[in-house]
């Protein structure tokens, strides 16, 4: 292995549409927004992490869906419902910041990672990045998840236990193997351990990297990777790996040139969080509609099994094949959606119902709240994964549906979570019957990603 490589972070990592960040804008600038600033200094945080969707519901029939609230550090706006998703990810105009959206909560442990990005910084590393998620390079993490999957579910055969924290380090191990190509094991661990304290300090009340704090363990985690990765990109863009991390080493840009170490570095930082945090929510949130619905796991079985043999996993090629499991997906990200609202930061002054918003104001919407809309999801607390057949999902509106974000920042793995969802399934249901305790109902902890706050015990019984 190389030597460690020094990393520095050059402006040019930034996109010249957003250089410079704007200067916050004065607390009376968003006077004329109703809302309200909750406690001193700490404003609504509080409220949002103990229950996020409560404090919206709340705040949209005080207020409507235009609403002022002060949290995580400032004033900011928040605007709900499908017309302001399209206005503010498909942002036709140019006036939201990704990167000054984010960059607040993320910027200290994932900074410059792909949505964190604007424009066309964003487009061009987005290009770049897009290598490893073609079809050739899916075909081969399909194969490594089908592997790694198997042997985990036949460990769970037959046992209760808490599912969260299982899948979680199961979603952690396969992201060692499919991006990074390393094997289970004590490196995999430590790898793992520093992205977990990363994304704890993600929501830390404490900003500062502080000895003994949630942030002071997130930036020692990130030291670790930073390094880690950064010793390991020349001898990755020599070799012929086929995991993600070799794949987006060898990439080259338009002019021929590979892509930094530096930019490689923040890239496999943001991906690995986003690529096993989302993706052990959503999983864990279809677990469990599925052992609320038993009906559900009859009807997927019966058509995963027309698509390959009970506990054999199912190939990249025939993953299509899976449309009833894909809605289930689909309604399950829709009732417990992985990432509850989206922060952007105005870059310009706009209108949106009825309020002029000024430029430098930090903006949100929220998934959470729109995929819970009655006049959009008829019934939206029942589990019915035919909302998404494709007569019914047609007549709804385009951002009624969220999960993954809209427009130029559509997050670029949704392909993969699909199959790595399909592919988990398919190895459970057609083996196992999933179960839950009589009159089970786990209470979930909803910001920053969604999860069960007793850790979900449900019981793998086999066929």
């Amino acid at each position: 292995m190389n030597a460690p490589t020094k990393i520095n972070w050059p402006e040019a990592r930034f996109g010249p549409e957003t250089q410079h960040w704007l200067p916050r804008n004065p607390d009376a600038a968003l006077d004329h927004i109703p809302g309200e600033d909750g406690m001193p200094v700490i404003g609504n945080t509080l409220d949002q992490l103990r229950d996020y969707p409560a404090f919206t519901r709340r705040m949209v029939a005080t207020y409507g869906r235009v609403y002022r609230n002060n949290s995580f550090g400032g004033r900011s706006v928040a605007l709900h419902g499908p017309e302001a998703n399209e206005l503010v990810m498909f942002d036709r105009d140019k006036i939201f910041s990704s990167e000054q959206g984010w960059g607040p909560v993320l910027n200290l442990l994932f900074p410059r990672g792909l949505m964190l990005m604007d424009f066309e910084k964003h487009r061009a590393d987005r290009k770049l990045l897009s290598v490893a998620f073609k079809p050739e390079p899916m075909r081969h993490y399909a194969d490594s998840l089908n592997e790694g999957i198997a042997r985990r579910v036949a460990e769970w055969s037959g046992k209760s236990f808490k599912f969260y924290p299982a899948i979680k380090e199961l979603t952690l191990d396969l992201a060692a193997t499919s991006f990074l190509g390393i094997p289970w094991g004590p490196e995999a661990d430590k790898v793992n351990k520093a992205f977990v304290d990363m994304v704890q300090a993600s929501i830390g009340i404490v900003r500062v990297p502080l000895p003994f704090t949630a942030m002071g363990r997130g930036a020692r985690g990130r030291a670790y990777l930073v390094d880690y990765f950064g010793r390991m990109v020349p001898e990755r863009r020599e070799g012929s790996g086929e995991d993600m991390f070799s794949q987006i080493c060898r990439t080259k840009d338009d002019n021929g040139d590979y892509m930094s170490v530096e930019a490689i570095v923040d890239h496999m930082n943001f991906l690995m969080m986003a690529a096993h945090d989302t993706i052990t929510s959503s999983v864990t949130s279809l677990v469990y509609m599925l052992g609320k619905h038993p009906e559900w796991q009859d009807r997927l079985r019966e058509e995963m099994l027309a698509v390959a043999p009970a506990g054999e996993g199912v190939g990249h090629n025939s993953l299509g094949e899976l449309e009833m499991t894909e809605w289930a997906f689909k309604e399950a990200l829709r009732l417990v959606p992985p990432v509850p609202s989206f922060p952007r930061r105005a870059l310009k002054d706009f209108e949106y119902g009825g309020y002029r918003i000024p430029a430098g104001t930090s903006v949100g919407v929220s998934p959470a709240f729109t995929h819970m809309m009655e006049e959009h999801w008829p019934e939206p607390e029942k589990f019915d994964p035919m909302r998404f057949s494709p007569e019914v999902a047609r007549e709804r509106h385009k951002y009624a549906w969220v999960p993954f974000g809209g427009g130029a920042h559509m997050c670029l793995g949704l392909h993969f979570a699909y199959m790595q969802a399909k592919i988990f399934f398919h190895h459970v249901v057609t083996t196992h019957r999933i179960v839950l305790p009589d009159g089970y109902a786990p209470d979930w902890q909803v910001l920053p990603i969604p999860r069960p706050k007793d850790g979900l015990t449900v019981t793998f019984a086999p066929l």
